[in-house]
This record gives C-alpha cells, structure tokens and sequence, in this order.
C-alpha cells in the first residue's frame, strides 16, 4: 500500500482526527491526550499506533512516558493531507470540549513548571537542587574572562548572575517566573549592582537583542524547556560572532521524580543531543563533557557543553 494510501486509510477514523488535530498544538504525552479526550488510554495508544504506522506520527520516549507529534518534513502531498484532517476535525462533535480541555492541560503543564520555582524564590540557594554543585558550576566559571556582556537564560533567583555580575560588565538574567524576576531584581538593587539586569521572558524567545551578549548560560535551564533545540538557537541569535554559548545540564536519568518535585520537562540529555542540537544552530568548536557526579543516589551528573559563534565569514570573530 502506498504512502498516501495508508495516511488516508489511517485518517478515515474520527478519533484518530481528534487526535491528529490535538497535536497540531505541538508534542503530547499519551496521559496529556487521555486528560483531553477522555478516552482509556489503551485506546488512544492504539489509534496512535496507527498513525504511527502509517508515518503521521512520530514517537518520543523519555523514561516510562510516552511523547507523541506529528511528523515534520511529510511529502508535499502528505502535509497538505494532514492540514485538511486536522481542518476537518473542527466539524467533529468532541472538538469544542477537547480544544477547552486541551488549554486546561497545556496550563497545568506550565504550572507544574512554575511551580517548583516560585515555592522557592528567595531561598533557592539555600535548598538541594539535582546537579547544582559548586564543582560543575566552577568548570563553567573558569571559561569567562572579563569584561563580558552575558546573558544568563533561565536565571532563576539569579545566584549565577549576581557572582558573575562582580566581573562582567553587563549580565541580563532571564527567567520567565515573575517571582524570581522581582526577587533577583530586588537583591540586585539591595546589593547596588547596577550592571545586573532582571528581564521576564522564554529562554526559547529571550527578550535579548540579537549579537548583543558575547557569552550566553543555560544553567541547569534546558530541562525544563519545551523545545531545547530552540533554546540553543535562541542563544545563537543573541550571540556576537565570536561569543561563546555555555550549558550545565543533567545527563539523561531515569529519576521520574524530579518531575514533580522539580518541574523539570526532560530527564536529562544525551552528550550527542547536545552536541547535535549546537552543531544545527551554528555552533563551532564544541566541547561536550561531564564534569561532575553526585555521590548519592540517584547519583546526578552534569553535563558542561560549549560553542562558539562564528562571523559573517565563518571565522570565530574578533
């Protein structure tokens, strides 16, 4: 059977429209969608199964959970047809529910999220965090020399910004908790940094000028984005050609709490995620390596990656 005969027969179904039109909103977990339509979830995961099959759909694993999307760069032909069934899928009974539910759901992902970091503001660097250990962050401190303009993407309180802040000579915190913001903000004027900046915004979409910073951090940020990739590119845009991007994550783990007592999105990364996902944006020289281990269980590493933005020429800049 050909290609556009099997999407076809697997778009013949109404359900599998519902859920075809559900992940036009972009990636969702199998429990995601059962909160939405309501549906058991071996059910769901049958139809997913199908479209799976017929090469609509693409399947992600991360730890025990199972992330589903649709798949991007389908034949001219494959994508227009999967337009017109999610199009269609507004003409079904459910779909009025389901978009509302849909919203409910993308809102308590994001509040799960937030969660964590507003319980903490104002004490963040007095409590336990998975990989945040003084030797991971110092193998990121010794890379920076002064004077830099820095940009720190997913700040939190800021404790990283406001020790680079002694050298640096600007340093933009971005976190997008309105919480942190005012706390970061607030210690920043108490301390008389002048030269340290609160912003509230995405670390996908910071609110930092393009070639702007000549270093850009992403301090144990990236797992809590819903698209890491994007992330990267996004400090590749604020970068100056030549400017340096630094990340301090987590390996991939399989600690399926730290979702709910952390907020975090993602288990960790792979070594060859963040090395492709720099290499897409246009990242040179990079360095990928984990510099620490935590001693106790469920023994934590960090992950420190690093790459330069080259010039307009190619060359790594000035």
């Amino acid at each position: 059977m050909g290609d556009t005969l099997k999407a076809l027969r697997a778009l013949s179904d109404p359900t599998r429209l519902r859920l075809v039109a559900l992940l036009g909103a972009g990636e969702l977990s199998v429990n995601e969608m059962q909160e939405v339509t309501r549906l058991g979830q071996s059910r769901i995961s049958t139809h997913l199964g199908l479209l799976t099959e017929a090469g609509l759909v693409a399947l992600r694993k991360d730890g025990r959970r199972s992330f589903y999307a649709l798949c991007a760069g389908l034949p001219g032909g494959l994508d227009a047809l999967v337009a017109s069934a999610a199009k269609g899928a507004s003409e079904l009974p459910e779909r009025e529910s389901d978009l509302v539910n849909l919203r409910r759901v993308l809102a308590l992902r994001e509040e799960r999220a937030q969660a964590y970091f507003n319980h903490v503001a104002g004490r963040f660097d007095r409590i336990y965090g998975p990989g945040r250990s003084w030797q991971a962050l110092g193998h990121l401190l010794l890379r920076m020399l002064p004077p830099l303009d820095v940009a720190d993407l997913g700040s939190g309180e800021g404790l990283v910004a406001e020790l680079l802040a002694h050298r640096c000579r600007r340093v933009i915190a971005v976190d997008n908790s309105e919480r942190m913001v005012e706390f970061g903000t607030r210690k920043a004027r108490q301390n008389g940094m002048t030269n340290l900046e609160f912003r509230l915004g995405d670390i996908m979409r910071p609110p930092v000028a393009d070639a702007s910073v000549d270093v850009a951090i992403l301090s144990h940020a990236l797992h809590h984005a819903d698209d890491p990739a994007q992330a990267v590119r996004a400090a590749h845009r604020i970068l100056r050609p030549g400017g340096q991007v630094l990340v301090l994550d987590l390996v991939q783990h399989r600690f399926e709490q730290a979702r709910e007592r952390y907020g975090d999105r993602w288990l960790g990364f792979a070594s060859a995620d963040l090395q492709r996902w720099l290499e897409q944006a246009g990242f040179v020289s990079i360095e990928v390596s984990v510099v620490s281990r935590e001693d106790e269980p469920p023994h934590f590493e960090t992950l420190l990656a690093a790459g330069v933005k080259t010039g307009a020429d190619g060359t790594r800049g000035a």
